[in-house]
Formats: structure tokens, sequence, C-alpha cells
């Protein structure tokens, strides 16, 4: 099937694959906005349904599950955050601390949409979890593992442009330089666990860096 995507586990009641970057996780509005991870899932398993979301520009493990029990049960467990996630990331400039948390409320920057900002006033709580896993001996980049504790959106993207440090490639929110530094944004979901539910184990996957 040539629209099919990587399979990255199958069971008898969840299916997670490799999205792209590029490829929207669920459709949008209007005609030329309907080819998504979902749609081809859909083709293969027609009983999946939607359980979180990747940004367009993300790749990585996205889950589905195969019918409404588990689609509740998943989104219960993401909400209630037992769900573990991990990202990667190339950032611009030198990140100095090895690992620290970056602890500042996003909202939906309304009247720029789809952009979200920092708001210490009506922002939701929001936290990441940052660990440095290399730096450009040139002081030009460094490489992030990225645990997101809230899943706000575009939150891991706001909050390393609000540390000074915006993601390669990032054509909403970094500067036209960095942005130019990749030819794609240089974020992606690399590991995910999840608990046991509804009978099926619990699982950790790893999905490889492609940058």
């Amino acid at each position: 099937m040539s629209n099919a995507l990587p399979l990255m586990h199958v069971d008898a009641q969840r299916i997670i694959i490799h999205k792209p970057a590029g490829l929207l996780a669920v459709p949008g509005r209007g005609e030329d906005k309907q080819d998504c991870a979902w749609h081809r899932v859909r083709d293969e398993f027609p009983e999946a349904l939607v359980v979180h979301r990747l940004d367009q520009a993300t790749s990585g493990l996205l889950v589905f599950a195969r019918g409404e029990a588990m689609q509740r049960a998943l989104s219960d467990a993401f909400a209630q955050r037992q769900v573990e996630k991990r990202y990667e990331a190339v950032v611009s400039g030198h990140v100095d601390q090895d690992r620290f948390d970056i602890d500042l409320p996003l909202i939906a920057d309304w009247p720029n949409r789809p952009r979200q900002k920092v708001d210490f006033e009506v922002g939701k709580p929001s936290l990441t979890r940052v660990s440095v896993v290399q730096r450009d001996p040139q002081g030009l980049t460094t490489r992030l593992w990225l645990e997101p504790v809230t899943g706000r959106s575009h939150q891991l993207r706001v909050h390393l442009l609000a540390c000074g440090h915006p993601i390669l490639g990032d054509t909403l929110y970094a500067p036209a330089p960095v942005q130019a530094q990749a030819p794609r944004l240089l974020l992606h979901a690399r590991d995910l666990s999840l608990p046991a539910l509804l009978g099926e184990r619990a699982l950790i996957l790893h999905c490889p860096v492609e940058f």
C-alpha cells in the first residue's frame, strides 16, 4: 500500500505508527487537508480511533485505539499522565545546563493562531523536563531529550523558544536564520511507555530519530 505508514506495534486493541514529518495526524478543514495519519491507518484498520496528536511538522510515535473502550482507556491514561513520552530535538545555540525544567504557563495567541505564547496571568500550567544529549563543539546547536509533563499545544516549541533556544527548522516560531538551518522541524517523538490496559500488556516503544 503506497500510503501505508510504518507500523511500530499492533495488537488486538492498539496501533502505534511512525508518523512522518509533514503529515497531519488528523484531518483539517478543507479538501486539501484530508490526507492524514488517521485516514491512512484506517485504510488498513477501519476501526482505528484517535487517541492523541502530533504536530504536522513533528515526526515519531503516534497511538491509535482499535475500539471505543481502548480509546477511552488510553485517553484517560494520557490525561492522568500515566503515559511517558520522550522527544528528541536539535535547538539553536549552546544549552549550558545538563538537566533542567521549563515551567512556563501557555495559552493560545488568538490574533496569531495557531501560535501559542507564554502568559503568566491566564496561561495554563505547562512543564517540560530537558536533558542535554550532545553539544555542537562550535556552540551552534544542542541536541536535547524533552519530556513533556503536561501536553499543551506546541508546548515544546514555545518553551524552547522562550528559553532562547528555538528548534531548528521551526517555521512557526523560530527566527528566519534558525528556520533555514534544517529542511524540517527537528523534533521527533522517539520514546513512548504505555501502561497495561484492558488486558493488554504494558509497552515500551522506541522510534529511531532520522536527523
